[in-house]
């Protein structure tokens, strides 16, 4: 019965302590909680444990402030020079104010959709086919720009915006792959052509090196030739000069030693020598020659 007495004011703490835990909010890192006070914006919770006031205090948005990634369908645009194709985008943005973000824009990420499109749509229209395949990062750097002045007063940051796939016309494409092909063919004929022409070249210096080594051969077979024959000169006449100076030694006479110096130059002549060159001693020796075989005969008898 006593507990009967105190069971209200159990119950009447139960419930205070109830309300007391409903109002504690814990805020998670990286996000932001927008508040209401009577129907009016009161505060922007961050991280963190938070009271909130029962009844009069409301949580209006949980928002996440990571980078967020939208990839957004493929819009049709026509180019400079009249070609349609498909373009889509991946748009990478981030809330840096979550009170602009609640209270700028209906539907942000539509919003951001619309306006990318548009954007693409009037930069696309100031290229060539030929431009639009080959700029990308202009394509990408301009809309960044254009998006993040126009969302600054959403609260979004648009970090970078990637064109992903351009999709020209069917027709377009076929004529780009024979094109390229073409290219790849006249790369190879070119390469062809240039392979061809440097083993011309290689063959043409190596010809030129073995003619002059052919002809380095020959110079220098001759010039062993010739000093093979001077030479042989030098000693036949190294001995005909030793022969006759024995002679001078050993007393013999003029006519004798002219004799051996003819005996000298007649073995001289039987060589394999071109040029003989012929003793001043010896240039006269035509009239004394009747003499010598006067001589010879008169010993034989």
């Amino acid at each position: 019965m006593e507990f009967l007495k105190y069971l209200p004011w159990i119950i009447l703490a139960i419930v205070i302590i109830a309300i007391i835990l409903s109002c504690l909010v814990v805020v998670p890192q990286a996000h932001a909680y927008i508040i209401e006070r009577l129907g009016v914006y009161s505060a922007t919770w961050e991280a963190g444990l938070k009271l909130k006031l029962p009844i009069i205090e409301r949580i209006v948005r949980r928002i996440s402030l990571k980078e967020q990634v939208s990839d957004f369908e493929p819009q049709p645009v026509i180019t400079k020079d009249n070609v349609t194709m498909q373009i889509d985008s991946v748009v990478y943005w981030q809330i840096f104010d979550a009170k602009m973000f609640t209270y700028g824009v209906e539907r942000p990420i539509a919003a951001i959709e619309n306006l990318c499109a548009t954007t693409l749509r009037n930069i696309i229209g100031e290229l060539t086919l030929d431009e639009t395949l080959t700029s990308r990062d202009i394509i990408n750097s301009r809309i960044t720009k254009i998006l993040d002045d126009a969302t600054d007063k959403w609260g979004i940051k648009i970090n970078r915006v990637e064109v992903k796939n351009i999709m020209p016309p069917t027709a377009i494409k076929e004529a780009m792959e024979k094109q390229m092909k073409a290219e790849r063919e006249k790369r190879e004929k070119i390469l062809q052509a240039e392979g061809e022409k440097q083993a011309q070249i290689t063959t043409a210096e190596g010809e030129r090196e073995a003619a002059i080594l052919r002809a380095d051969a020959v110079k220098e077979k001759r010039i062993r030739e010739a000093e093979g024959e001077a030479q042989a000169l030098l000693a036949v006449q190294k001995a005909n000069a030793d022969a006759i100076r024995l002679l001078n030694e050993a007393g013999a006479s003029d006519k004798v030693i002219a004799l051996k110096s003819l005996e000298a130059l007649t073995s001289v002549a039987n060589g394999t020598a071109t040029k003989i060159i012929i003793p001043s001693e010896l240039q006269n020796l035509g009239g004394a020659i009747p003499t010598i075989k006067e001589l010879l005969s008169n010993d034989k008898k």
